[in-house]
């Protein structure tokens, strides 16, 4: 019989996306997230590691990674951001796997103060956060496979194309502060974060994005 797996374009995903809240004190809690996808096929997705869900670029520098390597015999047939990876730009890690784990500690100072609800919905929903996140993006079956194109670093002088080898540490992770509340009816985040890759702290990366959770 035919394969049908194995005839015309085919892209198979398997997630998950689990999270868990757990209060400290009174309106104080610590949040937390685990989350994943697999990609497969002849047509498998790439995931971009880095940043966060509807970053607004400042304009202040690029917000994707360009440096990092793509491994285009992996036939990708479609792209999406994996996030949060708060600490880099998109794609400091790439590949058709990735996994992350998040932090936070959500202090409500306003209303933890007052200890009701408050009139100004800015106040009311005002957080301070602090956050940790970790992760990885890879192809093969672990994030240390030798052929992973994160081993390889594209350095462009033109007219010279370098591709520089090295064993580098797929696991990256990043920490910070960060703000929450409501504006106008939307919820917006600003987050100051420092990335860790390699062992080695990166300068802080601010992101002002537009998001309700993680």
């Amino acid at each position: 019989g035919k394969n049908v797996f194995s005839e015309g374009p085919n892209t198979f995903n398997f997630g998950f996306d689990f999270r868990y809240y757990y209060p400290i004190l009174r309106n104080f809690i610590w949040a937390g997230r685990a989350a994943g996808d697999f990609s497969w096929g002849n047509q498998k997705m790439i995931y971009y590691l880095g940043g966060v869900d509807n970053w607004l670029n400042i304009g202040r520098y690029p917000t994707f990674n360009d440096k990092q390597a793509i491994d285009y015999t992996q036939n990708y047939g479609y792209q999406a951001l994996a996030t949060n990876l708060r600490g880099f730009n998109q794609n400091i890690r790439n590949g058709s796997n990735f996994a992350v784990i998040n932090s936070e500690l959500r202090f409500p100072i306003f209303n933890y103060l007052f200890n009701r609800p408050l009139r100004s919905d800015f106040l009311n929903n005002f957080q301070i956060i602090g956050f940790g996140d970790i992760g990885a993006a890879w192809n093969g079956k672990t994030p240390y496979s030798d052929a992973n194109s994160f081993n390889t670093e594209i350095i462009s002088q033109k007219p010279f194309v370098v591709y520089l080898k090295s064993q580098r540490e797929p696991i990256v992770g990043g920490y910070g502060i960060g703000l929450r509340s409501r504006i106008f009816g939307y919820f917006v985040r600003a987050d100051w974060a420092r990335g860790i890759e390699d062992g080695e702290r990166k300068p802080y990366i601010f992101y002002l994005s537009f998001s309700l959770d993680f």
